[in-house]
């Protein structure tokens, strides 16, 4: 039997049982065919125009990850230093990044600019002030973007939408043109794109096409205006998936017809930074059933897995399809609540969850853990985070190794060297 952790492809349950045994748990494990068939799906959908997809590096960094999915075609999206050293260390060229986030650093800027990165998304006036400064200073070139914000809402948690008005993210549209005629006409740089993000997990294509409706009359105008160097719409990613209970991912063709359109009459190179659509559903986090008990009337499975290994449920109240990895045809069903060792009355994964009856020593697998699990982790209670692993058909790989308790205490002394100022 072969358990479907993304459309179109799965890991054998003797796969996932081997991986439990060697590596132990909590472990996460990751489909490599899975994240092809995603690419694929959507190169696709993305073909009657001049597309570029840019890996979204903050949903899932590993570098195997992210030399996979470079080997694909991708770009990358990235939204600090760290991301871009990450994505330089999978081999991908600085022209291939996308520099987004709305609090990039002095440091963090003259690396972008040094390196040559393809795009620079400012979201700020000051943004775009020190990024003059820093290239003028260095005599380089400087490839601008203006990222705006369009003031369309989309329907999904209200800590993912960032599109809106009163959020911290891109420059109001009524400002965006004229700070897009600034970056066009400054010495150092240059006015490739004008880019947008809606948010995150959006399975409607509307908003995408009334945001982009609203790029395209800054367009129109920037052209009537003299501005040539116009290269790039970036639209962003959020493209949602189905993670269960009923929840419908984008439909491509629906996303397809409603964006390209547009695209094809601006003449433009479209750019995408998905990172939980390629990705999310070909990752499970393997967890063994610690402990079973009884309060009032709720049935709790406790497991050796917490919210410092997966945050989602407790952070969005997210759901995530559990199933046991093995066994459960047999068994009657039960409602739990799956939590976990953390002392967090929020460290949970499902609450009232029907399950098969669950035995000490299970092993089950939450789904859909392929994106903003391992990159949100925390070893909060000293809790070493866990291992990553790579599946490619009937072959597997540690990617990540198992902290340690003493890799948690790295960089830490008990006994400080003291300073003191002088007068």
């Amino acid at each position: 039997m072969r358990l479907a952790f993304g459309r179109g492809s799965g890991v054998g349950e003797g796969v996932l049982r081997a991986i439990a045994t060697a590596v132990g748990t909590p472990a996460y494990v990751y489909d490599a065919a899975s994240i092809r068939e995603q690419y694929r799906r959507l190169d696709a959908a993305l073909d009657p125009v001049p597309h570029r997809i840019c890996y979204s590096v903050k949903a899932n960094g590993n570098l195997a990850v992210l030399s996979l999915l470079r080997g694909l075609g991708a770009g990358a999206d990235i939204v600090s230093v760290g991301e871009l050293v990450r994505a330089r260390r999978a081999g991908f060229a600085a022209a291939d990044l996308v520099f987004s986030g709305v609090g990039k650093t002095r440091e963090e800027i003259l690396a972008a600019v040094e390196a040559g990165v393809g795009l620079i998304s400012v979201e700020s006036e000051e943004e775009l002030s020190l990024l003059t400064e820093l290239a003028q200073a260095d005599g380089l070139v400087a490839n601008v973007g203006i990222r705006v914000n369009p003031d369309v809402a989309v329907k999904t948690h209200r800590y993912t939408r960032t599109g809106v008005k009163g959020t911290k993210f891109g420059v109001p549209a009524s400002e965006a043109e004229v700070l897009a005629v600034r970056a066009a006409g400054t010495p150092g740089l240059v006015l490739r794109g004008l880019a947008m993000h809606l948010g995150s997990q959006i399975t409607d294509p509307a908003p995408y096409a009334a945001a982009l409706v609203k790029l395209m009359e800054i367009v129109a105008s920037l052209r009537s205006r003299g501005v040539t160097s116009l290269e790039l719409l970036d639209i962003g990613g959020g493209f949602g998936i189905g993670y269960g209970d009923g929840e419908v991912p984008l439909d491509l063709a629906r996303f397809a017809v409603a964006v390209l359109p547009h695209v094809a009459t601006s003449g433009l190179t479209l750019v995408v930074e998905p990172g939980r659509f390629l990705v999310g559903g070909a990752g499970v986090l393997l967890t063994r059933v610690l402990y079973r008990k009884r309060s009032g009337r709720r049935h709790i499975a406790v497991v050796d897995a917490g919210m410092t290994d997966l945050i989602r449920p407790s952070h969005y109240d997210s759901y995530h399809d559990i199933r046991l990895v093995d066994g459960a045809a047999a068994r009657p069903l039960v409602h739990y609540d799956v939590v976990g060792p953390i002392c967090e009355s929020g460290d949970f994964f499902a609450l009232n969850r029907e399950l098969p009856i669950l035995e000490r020593g299970d092993l089950i697998e939450i789904r859909g853990a392929g994106a903003y699990g391992f990159v949100m982790t925390s070893t909060y209670n000293a809790r070493p985070r866990p291992p990553e692993v790579l599946v490619d058909g009937d072959r597997w790989a540690v990617v990540r190794s198992r902290e340690s308790v003493e890799d948690l205490m790295h960089g830490e002394t008990s006994a400080p060297l003291w300073r003191r100022e002088q007068a």
